[in-house]
């Protein structure tokens, strides 16, 4: 159990049988009254976001999450497919419970998968990634107008932007929690 100053970005709670993760949340202290706690909250079940108010102290039941450590193996119709590297049991995940991980994943591609019940929840990607780019404009020297970048698209069909001296071929290494350019790898 976790009080409500415990609480931080990305913990996933139960709350009232739901299973939650915390988008975001604001302590708000009134002139008179008690203190109390702004929560935006996401089922990750249902995928519905909410908003809640709880009084600051409140307590809250972590959840018992499990980490595996998973391939990616293919997607086929909006359906991923992964298997998890110590049992060889293979999950499936939908694009809507992936989320935005969806531009980040290629093929046997290692990542944890968190599971609840045994029933898979969401993935976590590493911190960065390395990604081919597939199509890009050739970069004009001297082109600075538009502070010296420019559009690229990905193998996973992610666009970022990109300096201008990145070429079509070119790998390049984005991060994951910001989508941006990082650097090019040789």
């Amino acid at each position: 159990m976790i009080e409500t100053g415990d609480l931080r970005k990305g913990l996933t709670l139960l709350i009232d049988g739901d299973l939650v993760r915390v988008l975001d949340f604001q302590h708000v202290k009134v002139g008179r009254g008690s203190a109390f706690v702004r929560l935006t909250l996401r089922n990750l079940r249902t995928g519905a976001t909410t908003t809640t108010t709880v009084q600051a102290g409140s307590r809250f039941q972590l959840a018992p999450l499990e980490r595996h450590r998973v391939q990616f193996l293919y997607d086929e119709e909006g359906q991923y497919h992964f298997m998890d590297l110590d049992s060889f049991e293979q999950f499936v995940l939908d694009r809507e419970a992936l989320g935005e991980a969806v531009s980040y994943l290629k093929e046997n591609m290692t990542l944890d998968l968190l599971t609840y019940d045994g029933q898979a929840i969401e993935v976590e990607l590493p911190v960065t990634v390395d990604l081919r780019v597939i199509e890009t404009e050739p970069g004009v020297r001297g082109d600075t107008a538009a502070g010296g970048t420019k559009p690229a698209r990905l193998e996973t069909g992610l666009v970022v932007s990109v300096p201008l001296f990145i070429n079509v071929g070119d790998v390049i290494k984005v991060d994951t929690r910001t989508g941006e350019y990082i650097e090019r790898v040789s």
